[in-house]
């Protein structure tokens, strides 16, 4: 199986389920035999046919003598495969990116759609691909669509809340292959003894606003770090709510909706490996992954416990309560490339009503001064601002608190005037959208 093959399973199990890409991708190369280049491609392909997918499809549907949309899907991702490689990847030859293609809808499909395969795609060419002409019978949205790539609901909502120059940076940057984000685990050392390491500055890095991350295009430069617990992967905007939250060494913490360990793991090296938190999460599975990241990491005061959030009632109360809700994950759609083709009003709607029961529950756990972190990866205001707003009207014991943490300095303004930080998509470079809100739980006054 080669680095195109293994991109159509990818693609062609993706169709019918709610597993995410990368972790279907890692299945599939898991079992495969190839290079460190092949398997390269075959992330690069899925991810790139994922995220312009639309682009590709009103593309195809011009070459395509027939309804593109009705035709099989292994037919569809073959055809999306092939104009990915011709349109938007230059390393490729052309004749090269035919020939697979066609050689894998003989494979799956037979001799006659290899034929179909054939001529569609030695017909498209970059000079042939006429877009702005094409574009000009389709209204705006249509058009903002195709050209970026997202579905027209997901960028009405987004023009109308943050107004259209925001939308289109969002929208350009899940477009973008994104940078690994790091996090160095300062149980180990500090950021400034892990940048004099040459072995460490040999590899291309950008330091972050969030002194402890940084952002690489390489990956595998780090994977000796990784493996020593001196990295984590993650994006500096998952850490603001753990630098908004800011727990004091010896402090106890509930970390709900834990797994698989970001923030708790990061919350641990904020409190310097003393205290207690108690990581709830109602897969068991991923908890496992949280255990294995904290022991790499050197930590020790985390527990795991198995248990619907909506529920879980801790033996002893603790200081704070992290509540990391699932959301539609809108701010994260650059490493998501699926789930922009996957998410709808009704799933929202689905999950406003979870974080609602998960905000409720967490209220109920939290003593007298104690302080709530809510955060999400999303930026629909429905899953933010408007349900912190609606859960301070049913929960009146309950205050905006605009104390900063350990923040850096350019979001604590935000936090200052609301308690909370909301990053877009390309706001800052390289961070991830996401909101993170900070409450404080006060006496009920007679």
């Amino acid at each position: 199986m080669n680095a195109r093959e293994a991109a159509l399973k990818a693609l062609q199990t993706l169709e019918p389920g709610k597993e995410k890409s990368d972790r279907i991708v890692h299945a599939i190369l898991d079992r495969a035999t190839m290079n460190r280049q092949d398997r390269a491609l075959t992330t690069e392909l899925v991810n790139g046919v994922l995220r312009m997918r639309r682009k590709i499809d009103f593309i195809i549907s011009k070459f395509y003598h027939h309804r593109f949309e009705k035709a099989a899907p292994v037919l569809q991702n073959i055809l999306r495969l092939g104009v990915y490689q011709l349109l938007f990847l230059e390393k490729i030859p052309d004749w090269a990116a035919v020939s697979e293609c066609v050689h894998l809808a003989r494979k799956y499909k037979g001799e006659r759609m290899a034929k179909l395969v054939n001529g569609v795609l030695r017909k498209i060419t970059p000079e042939k691909v006429l877009l702005d002409e094409w574009l000009k019978a389709c209204d705006d949205m249509e058009r903002l669509s195709v050209q970026y790539s997202h579905p027209e609901w997901l960028i009405d909502r987004w023009s109308a809340v943050y107004g259209m120059e925001p939308t289109l940076v969002a929208m350009k940057y899940n477009n973008q292959a994104p940078l690994f984000g790091f996090r160095i685990n300062t149980l180990k050392q500090t950021p400034d003894e892990f940048f004099a390491d040459p072995v460490h500055s040999s590899f291309p890095q950008e330091r972050c606003m969030t002194g402890n991350f940084f952002l690489s295009k390489e990956f595998s430069g780090f994977e000796a770090c990784l493996k020593q617990g001196k990295l984590t992967v993650q994006n500096p905007t998952q850490g603001l709510a753990c630098l908004l939250l800011n727990p004091e060494p010896e402090s106890r913490v509930i970390d709900l909706c834990a797994a698989p360990g970001g923030k708790a793991t990061f919350l641990a090296e904020l409190m310097q490996n003393r205290g207690s938190i108690i990581a709830v999460d109602r897969s068991n599975e991923k908890l496992e992954k949280t255990r294995q990241h904290a022991e790499a990491l050197g930590i020790t005061i985390i527990t795991t416990i198995s248990a619907d959030a909506r529920s879980f009632v801790p033996e002893k109360i603790a200081e704070a309560v992290l509540l990391d809700a699932p959301c539609t994950g809108t701010g994260v759609l650059q490493k998501r490339a699926e789930l922009r083709w996957r998410l709808s009003v009704k799933m929202l709607q689905e999950l406003v009503t979870l974080q609602r029961e998960l905000l409720d529950h967490a209220a109920s756990i939290l003593p007298v001064n104690g302080i709530l972190l809510y955060a999400t990866c999303s930026i629909e205001p429905e899953e933010n601002e408007l349900q912190i707003e609606a859960f301070l009207r049913r929960h009146p014991e309950f205050s905006i608190d605009t104390s900063f943490g350990s923040l850096p300095e350019p979001f604590r303004m935000s936090v200052a005037q609301k308690g909370s930080i909301l990053t877009l998509p390309g706001e800052h470079p390289g961070f991830d959208g996401g909101f993170a809100q900070r409450l404080r739980k006060n006496a009920l006054q007679a």
